[in-house]
C-alpha cells in the first residue's frame, strides 16, 4: 500500500495576539495538501496576510503549532522542500538589472555564479521576461514588474509558494493576464500555493479551494471547493458555474459581517 504524502501545511490552532492586545486572528486549524491552490479571502483586518506570515515564519504565533511537510517552519531548508514569499509589492532593487533583482535569493544563499544565472534565465523564462533580463525595473511596467517578483519567488525552486496579494495594484486586464500565467506556472511546476486576495472573482478563478476570513477580530468562517477543471480560460470567467461559486462566496462573507454588526 502506498503511504500518502504529508500535508504541504498544517496550522495547529494558531493565532496571533499583539502585545498591545489586539487579536489579529483567532485560533485557525487549516490543513492545504500537496498541490493544492488555496486561496484566503476576506475584507482588510481578517487576518490573511497575518496567517501567511507566520506560515512564512516571517512572524510568530502567539500560541499554536505550524507544520510544513509535517516539520517545523524553521526546519524545512533541511529537507528536500523550500517555500518562496511573494509580497504585495514587488519590492525590487531599483538600481539593479532584472537579471540581479532575480539572482539576489541565490547570492544570499551562496549559490556558485554559474549556477545562479543558469537559474535566473530559467525563472525569467517560465515568466516570459527573458528579453528583459539586462532592464531595471523603472523601464518596466507594473505588471512587468510583478512578474520579475515572481521569477525571484521561483528562482529559489520552491515547492510551497505564498503570494500576498500579488496583483491587487494592476489594472484587470493585467491581472486577469498575470492571473492565467500564475495558473500556468502552477500546473507546471507542480507547486503548492497559498494565495491572498480581496477580490472573489480572482479566487473563484484561481483556487482549488476558498478559505474565507472575517474581521474583528480575524478568524475562518468557512470554506468553499472550486470543483472546476483546470486549465482555466475567460469562457470560465463568464460561465454559469463561475457565477454560482461567485455567489456561494458572496453569501459567506455577507453572513459573516451581519453576524458582526449583530455583536456591535
Amino acid at each position: 500500500m502506498i503511504e500518502a504524502p504529508p500535508p504541504a501545511v498544517e496550522t495547529l490552532s494558531v493565532s496571533k495576539t499583539y502585545p498591545n492586545g489586539t487579536q489579529a486572528l483567532q485560533p485557525v486549524d487549516l490543513t492545504v495538501q500537496q498541490g493544492e491552490f488555496v486561496t484566503l479571502l476576506g475584507p482588510s483586518g481578517c487576518g490573511k496576510s497575518t496567517l501567511l506570515k507566520m506560515v512564512a515564519g516571517l512572524l510568530p504565533p502567539s500560541d499554536g503549532r505550524i507544520l510544513l511537510w509535517r516539520q517545523p517552519v524553521d526546519r524545512i531548508e533541511a529537507g528536500d522542500h523550500r517555500l518562496s514569499f511573494v509580497f504585495q509589492e514587488a519590492t525590487l532593487m531599483p538600481w539593479a538589472r532584472v537579471q540581479a533583482n532575480v539572482r539576489l535569493p541565490l547570492d544570499l544563499a551562496g549559490v556558485p555564479r554559474a549556477e545562479a544565472d543558469e537559474r535566473v534565465a530559467e525563472s525569467l523564462a517560465l515568466v516570459g521576461l527573458d528579453p528583459f533580463a539586462t532592464h531595471r525595473p523603472r523601464e518596466l511596467s507594473g505588471g512587468m514588474q510583478m512578474r520579475v517578483s515572481i521569477a525571484r519567488g521561483l528562482v529559489t525552486r520552491p515547492t510551497l509558494l505564498l503570494m500576498d496579494e500579488p496583483f491587487g495594484a494592476l489594472d484587470e486586464i493585467t491581472r486577469h493576464r498575470l492571473d492565467s500565467d500564475l495558473l500556468d506556472l502552477w500546473q507546471r511546476k507542480q507547486l503548492t500555493v497559498i494565495f491572498v486576495t480581496h477580490s472573489i472573482y480572482e479566487a473563484v478563478y484561481l483556487s482549488t479551494r476558498v478559505v474565507v476570513m472575517a474581521a474583528r477580530p480575524g478568524r475562518v468562517v468557512d470554506e468553499l471547493r472550486i470543483d472546476e477543471p483546470y486549465p482555466r480560460g475567460a469562457a470560465f470567467r463568464v460561465s454559469p458555474a463561475f457565477s454560482e461559486h461567485a455567489r456561494r462566496l458572496q453569501d459567506s462573507l455577507q453572513r459573516a459581517s451581519a453576524a458582526d454588526a449583530a455583536v456591535e
